[in-house]
């Protein structure tokens, strides 16, 4: 039995924008190049908890100011339906991709969210941990020299090739991201593989500059629509293909 596993990164892929952006304070533009983003990120909320901002404050601001295009929604939905396991592999967090993706009526149609972690401490702050050592999902540090310290996302594309069942002969990977930290993943991915890079974006420009290094098929995109068609020609493709 083959398979199609989706892979899609969140900011500026999954949703039009970063999602970090929305929630800083003044404090973040002093500290933005003294601290590495995941650790400024937990101290952004703390700032916010400090001005009396709640986690049902951080909540609603996310929802009411991060649309997904409705072709990505559409994208999703329809490459669920047809039986592909989408996944998302992020450096945002855990809180602000859950409740992002609860709101567009989205979150159960993944079925991993590997990112960082977030828990809420006993003062009622919302925490940001990272993804790989100081606790977070995955306990021990990696030694990658492409990625942040805290998330390679070639370890978790690893992860993920490991857990597919033993029975699916064949499965194709479709992996979607626009920046740097994708480049990882994208030299993981074989030749019966795609990257889908977001046009102009760092991916894109990495690719671009080490094509030699890919194996994967390269489908680039530029707009929600073009990705939408893009990736839908693509499973109905694999699809007749396996079949």
């Amino acid at each position: 039995m083959a398979g199609i596993v989706i892979v899609f990164d969140f900011d500026r892929t999954l949703i039009d924008g970063d999602s970090d952006n929305w929630v800083v304070t003044e404090i973040f533009h002093q500290l933005r190049f003294t601290l590495p983003w995941n650790r400024l990120m937990d101290r952004m909320m703390t700032e916010l908890h400090s001005q009396g901002r709640s986690i049902q404050d951080i909540e609603t601001c996310l929802q009411r100011i991060m649309p997904i295009d409705s072709h990505i929604v559409d994208a999703i939905k329809s490459a669920k339906s047809l039986g592909c396991d989408l996944k998302i592999v992020s450096d945002a967090n855990q809180f602000f991709i859950e409740k992002i993706l609860e709101h567009h009526d989205l979150l159960d149609c993944f079925s991993d969210i590997y990112t960082n972690p977030t828990s809420v401490d006993e003062n009622g702050k919302l925490r940001i941990s990272p993804y790989h050592g100081d606790g977070g999902a995955a306990s021990t540090p990696h030694s990658c020299n492409l990625c942040p310290p805290n998330l390679c996302k070639g370890l978790v594309m690893d992860h993920i090739r490991a857990s597919i069942p033993k029975d699916q002969i064949l499965t194709r990977v479709i992996y979607l991201g626009d920046g740097g930290g994708d480049f990882c993943p994208t030299l993981k991915l074989r030749e019966c593989d795609c990257v889908m890079p977001r046009t102009n974006y760092p991916l894109w420009k990495r690719i671009s500059e080490k094509s030699s290094l890919i194996k994967a098929d390269v489908k680039e995109w530029s707009s929600a629509e073009e990705l939408q068609r893009i990736l839908m020609q693509l499973v109905s493709t694999i699809t007749k293909e396996d079949s």
